[in-house]
């Protein structure tokens, strides 16, 4: 039984007498060795790595919010005279988002500036904005000999207490109005403008950084970043950039950072990061249209991580009466949300499909090395035997 058994070794060894070792066997034995090593090293990787499948089905999720995260820096603007404003496409409007959006003031160089603090204000209604900054009747006692001033409202006031003592307070009022200020006329805004109290000088000459998230309504919408104090009369949506024009602005800008949700490293979830967009004319509108993709990322221990994908179109003109182009300056993004959800889901790998692979390996890098040897060797004792017997030319 046992010689019968003998005769089944696919592994025949020869005596070590009828064999011997070449230094040409030795390089080619390390060099298929470190290969080797080398693939198994690769393939245990793969191995480690999760295989993702990707799906794409109709998005049936009930959302309610869909949350914006932005970094964008605007060299050439004050903070002071940048707003943020966003509305969706059923006309609801949120003026002055800043509830989770900070500004940050920045020289002229990019720099923050020394002992400045980024600013973080609660998001409110325009009424509310005018009627916390007008000025309200005081319970305290003038001083003797003096007579406490009140100024005009210029017909705009709540009633006959209401005083506009401030550039700010008249524009304020005329707003809950809804009634269209010009500064130039109100004698508040000369005396500041005179006294240079007025937050406007320094509007050119100051950056500022604007950053944080922001939640709106899961539908098509859009935001952006402009100059001048936003307000809304008879449901238009007007930027006041008083006492400067637009073509006194630079909307020059740089994108550090914006995604819709959470980033995934491997998805298309943040294409416009680190982007330059710079103009030397004044009075540019930059147009970004994005088509927004919700994206599900399934873990491997089923954690579900919802985010979204976008494309970008980028357009860019100078509004002017010179070129005809009707708009404003400043910084525009527009929404759309697809109908359609790309599913991505990690999967753990077969230990099994792993094991055949380090077996392919060995065996394939064995084999060939041999073939390779074996005809190595053949031709080189060819050319020696050539040699010996002066046939070699």
């Amino acid at each position: 039984m046992l010689d019968v058994l003998k005769r089944l070794d696919a592994y025949p060894k020869t005596f070590e007498e009828f064999s011997f070792k070449t230094l040409m066997g030795a390089i080619v034995t390390i060099l298929s060795s470190v290969i080797i090593c080398v693939l198994i090293v690769m393939e245990v990787n793969a191995y480690l790595t999760p295989n993702i499948s990707e799906e794409l089905y109709v998005d049936t999720t009930r959302s309610h919010k869909l949350q914006i995260n932005l970094d964008i820096t605007v060299p050439k603007i004050s903070c002071d005279y940048l707003s943020v404003d966003a509305m969706d496409t059923a006309g609801e409007q949120h003026l002055h988002i800043e509830h989770n959006v900070y500004k940050q003031r920045l020289d002229l160089d990019g720099n923050v500036i020394t002992g400045d603090k980024p600013v973080k204000e609660m998001i409110t209604s325009t009424v509310k904005k005018a009627e916390q900054s007008t000025a309200k009747p005081t319970t305290e006692k003038p001083p003797e000999n003096t007579t406490p001033a009140c100024g005009s409202c210029y017909g705009a006031q709540f009633n006959n207490t209401h005083c506009c003592n401030t550039c700010q307070d008249v524009i304020d009022a005329y707003r809950v109005k809804r009634w269209n200020p010009n500064p130039d006329d109100f004698e508040q805004c000369k005396n500041e403008r005179a006294s240079g109290r007025t937050h406007s000088d320094n509007a050119l000459k100051e950056g500022c950084q604007i950053y944080g998230s922001m939640e709106v309504n899961r539908m098509g919408g859009s935001f952006h970043l402009a100059p001048g104090q936003s307000f809304s009369i008879n449901h238009v949506h007007i930027h006041d950039v008083q006492p400067y024009t637009s073509t006194s602005f630079n909307t020059s800008h740089v994108i550090n950072h914006l995604s819709f949700g959470e980033r995934i490293s491997f998805a298309n979830t943040h294409p416009l990061d680190r982007l330059s967009a710079v103009t030397s004319e004044g009075a540019t509108m930059f147009q970004y249209y994005v088509k927004i993709v919700p994206t599900l990322y399934v873990k491997r221990g089923g954690e579900a991580v919802h985010t979204n994908q976008f494309s970008v179109t980028r357009h860019q003109k100078v509004v002017s009466v010179v070129t005809g182009e009707s708009g404003m300056p400043g910084i525009f993004f527009s929404y759309e949300l697809s109908p359609l959800m790309v599913k991505y889901t990690e999967k753990e790998n077969s230990l099994g499909h792993m094991a055949t692979n380090i077996c392919a390996i060995v065996g394939g890098i064995y084999t060939v090395a041999g073939i390779f040897y074996s005809m190595l060797h053949t031709s080189l004792n060819a050319i020696r035997k050539k040699i010996e017997l002066g046939k070699f030319s």
